[in-house]
């Protein structure tokens, strides 16, 4: 009777268990789009006038607009199981020299184009650094180019802000688009930045999931020397991978000096840690090999909103920190956890 008892115990028990493998997938899918949802709502619950209102959901998603663009960069980088340390130095570098190329009188195609061109720089200058002196690990190579993109930054510029740049420069960062012929008013408006998120998002969304060499950004993150006997040239994807996340930076760049106006040298100071953070959050994997675009823009969400949440309940900065802080390390225990479930089936 005890061993018939036992023997459906062990069976429930087994029926549990196959059920949670089954769910597994799912939360690892949608998990995070829950998360965020459920932080909406919470939001909206603790501030039901002003969370939800056209003037605050669009103030996120400004506040959100370069920092979203270092996250991608950082999460192509972290899907090679690598990461880089230097892409707010980066996108500080490239601010400056578009102003002092604005402030030079050059057109305004010339110094739109100017971060872009000088944030790949500094990607490639990272990626061939890493792959040709051969370093240990990326960490080296950028916590390195982190001291050198910021002090070339401050050199160009003398430590001192330049501002005043044309509506052209501006557009990205700061311009609007009109929705009144939907009948909305005049202050409920469409942010240029967010437009601009959208198309670079989806852009860097079928380049990761349905082009060869996003493809094989994956494989070299998931097993390097398994990616190396399949034929791939390893190195030639990593400087792919850091030049692209140095060309976002350029971009994070453009978008913020249409934001602030102005070049100066405290911009996107220990932003790189954030990015970190929205891509962690978001489901990325320091183990590389995992993680989606859609996951990182989820995660870069849940900062904006925790931070813009917190800020209209006045919540100390400091208690900021250490609430951010926390989630961080609670999303890279769940990798862990994650990582060793995956190891035992």
């Amino acid at each position: 009777m005890d061993n018939g008892k036992k023997i459906i115990m062990e069976n429930k028990d087994q029926e549990k268990n196959s059920l949670y493998l089954k769910l597994i997938p799912y939360f690892d899918r949608y998990g995070i789009l829950l998360l965020l949802l459920i932080m909406i709502v919470v939001m909206h619950f603790l501030q039901p006038d002003v969370f939800l209102s056209w003037r605050n959901v669009t103030n996120i998603f400004k506040q959100i607009s370069w920092q979203s663009m270092l996250a991608l960069g950082v999460f192509m980088v972290i899907v090679t199981a690598g990461i880089d340390l230097s892409v707010g130095s980066i996108m500080m570098l490239s601010l400056m020299i578009l102003a002092i190329v604005a402030k030079a009188g050059a057109p305004w195609f010339i110094v739109v184009l100017t971060p872009l061109v000088a944030g790949f720089l500094c990607g490639l200058f990272n990626g061939m650094g890493i792959t040709l002196l051969r370093m240990p690990h990326p960490f080296i190579m950028t916590l390195g180019t982190l001291y050198i993109f910021r002090g070339t930054g401050n050199l160009i510029s003398g430590g001192t802000p330049i501002s005043g740049f044309t509506d052209e420069v501006r557009y990205l960062g700061h311009g609007r688009i009109d929705l009144t012929w939907l009948g909305l008013e005049k202050s409920q408006y469409l942010p240029v930045s967010l437009v601009l998120i959208a198309i670079v998002y989806f852009i860097f969304w079928i380049f990761m999931n349905h082009t060869r060499t996003g493809k094989w950004i994956y494989a070299i993150g998931g097993n390097p020397n398994a990616a190396r006997a399949s034929g791939v040239n390893v190195n030639k994807i990593l400087v792919i991978v850091y030049s692209l996340c140095g060309f976002l930076s350029g971009i994070g760049a453009l978008i913020l000096a249409g934001r602030a106006d102005s070049g100066y040298p405290n911009a996107g100071l220990q932003s790189e840690l954030d990015a970190i953070a929205a891509c962690i959050i978001g489901g990325a994997s320091f183990f590389g090999g995992r993680g989606t675009v859609l996951g990182v823009f989820a995660g870069v969400m849940i900062m904006g909103i925790l931070r813009n949440g917190l800020n209209l309940m006045d919540v100390s900065s400091f208690w900021q920190q250490v609430l951010i802080g926390s989630i961080i390390v609670l999303a890279v225990y769940v990798d862990v956890l994650r990582r060793d479930l995956g190891t035992r089936k």
